[in-house]
């Protein structure tokens, strides 16, 4: 991913963005969403500046797009919005690049997505999901109760982390080495990960070495397996990626964090969700079948993902507004899973809202999340093993947030099993 940068330095923070002169309106602060203090800067740009320039940030200018139809619209038009130089507000760092195919334009965009398509196609996500169940039984099995225990730790980061093991066929012994890469990927000093930025490189240039290793080992077999390194190392478009290793461990980071944060921090976020809103898990005791939409409403009302970045290829017009060739424009995926044009009382957490499968956390168009399905399935397996074998998940005490303006989720949550 794309580096991350130190925010300590960052000024004082107003939490109401009602106080703030419009053009001070900028929510791309850490600490906003720590607090989950967001909400009030993304409503008044909604309201008053929904294509928003911000021509001072701690990341360059850019321009802030807020409201969902003009989000789609960017998405949607990579002729004109590229993903080339960077998918997140973050610039990389010129002497440490890591193309992915993310943030690539077509063709090679096309040929190399295709290439780890079938990971996450039908045929093999049937023959995933008894895997998956048995895995979610096992740890809720082993789960401790009648006491307080971590959710993000025992559930949340467990199970994706087991998942991404089983993706990349990667050692199940090493398989936390797989969490810690994902969060040194996604952060930087100040972010309580890693110290240093010479830290962080150092750490993903271990993760691109014992991933060569298993790419040769790999590449040796006569028949590709159906694990993403295998996908990578046979074909057609990708089998010579090895000999470019910084796109190699672009690659394998897209893989790696596509896999991991976004579904652990929906899994987290659903018991948040009806923990908040008791009226709706009672829904959900009552009629367990609502588990399909309810996964869709858990991932609109947490959004994992923030935000996703494009650069303008040409002179544009979005929303009233001229873009410029080479302006950097973040799209707030936040912001529109909580337009009230499309979607009413968007705030509450409704499981059977009629449109939550409208959500925008997994983008539009070409660049629409490969892995969705994936992490769709292992929510909904996940609720329907834990309505088998208890009342509730309580929430004990208040959750703990990422310090993150790319990355939405949890470092903590206390929790205690209700048996039923």
């Amino acid at each position: 991913m794309s580096e991350a940068v130190d925010t300590r330095g960052e000024p004082p923070l107003v939490v109401d963005a009602y106080e703030l002169p419009l053009e001070q309106v900028d929510p791309a602060r850490g600490e906003l969403f720590f607090r989950d203090a967001q909400w009030s800067f993304f409503r008044r740009l909604r309201e008053e500046d929904p294509v928003c320039f911000h021509a001072e940030s701690p990341f360059g200018p850019y321009w802030s797009v807020t409201r969902y139809e003009d989000i789609k619209h960017v998405d949607m038009h990579h002729e004109i919005y590229s993903s080339a130089q960077g998918i997140s507000i973050f610039d990389q760092a010129s002497d440490f690049r890591t193309p992915m195919f993310i943030a690539m334009d077509p063709p090679t965009h096309d040929v190399q997505r295709k290439a780890v398509a079938p990971v996450a196609g039908p045929r093999n996500l049937a023959a995933l999901e008894p895997t998956i169940r048995e895995r979610v039984a096992a740890i809720l099995d082993g789960l401790p109760r009648g006491e307080t225990f971590d959710w993000v730790e025992r559930v949340s980061i467990e199970l994706t982390t087991q998942m991404l093991a089983t993706l990349f066929d990667f050692p199940f012994e090493e398989r936390r080495k797989l969490t810690r890469w994902s969060d040194v990927a996604t952060n930087g000093p100040g972010s309580g990960i890693v110290n240093s930025i010479e830290e962080r490189r150092a750490e993903l240039i271990q993760c691109l070495t014992r991933f060569t290793e298993l790419w040769h080992e790999r590449a040796a077999r006569p028949e590709p397996g159906n694990d993403l390194i295998s996908m990578l190392a046979h074909g057609e478009a990708t089998r010579d990626m090895i000999g470019r290793p910084m796109e190699y461990l672009g690659n394998l980071m897209l893989l790696i964090v596509g896999g991991n944060d976004t579904t652990r921090n929906s899994i987290s976020g659903g018991v948040l969700a009806l923990n908040r809103n008791p009226g709706e898990y009672a829904k959900l005791r009552a009629n367990p079948g609502l588990i399909p939409n309810m996964v869709a409403e858990i991932i609109r009302w947490q959004t994992p993902l923030t935000h996703m970045r494009r650069t303008a290829l040409v002179d544009t017009e979005l929303g009233g507004k001229v873009i410029r060739a080479g302006d950097k424009v973040v799209m707030w995926y936040v912001s529109g899973n909580r337009d009230p044009d499309v979607f009413e009382n968007p705030d509450a957490f409704i499981i059977d809202r009629p449109n939550a499968r409208s959500h925008m956390s997994f983008g539009f168009g070409i660049h629409r999340c490969m892995g969705n399905r994936v992490g769709e399935m292992q929510l909904r397996v996940l609720w329907e093993e834990i309505l088998k074998r208890f009342h509730a998940v309580e929430l004990v005490g208040e959750p703990v947030r990422t310090r993150h303006i790319f990355i939405r989720g949890f470092t903590e949550m206390p929790v205690r099993l209700v048996e039923r």
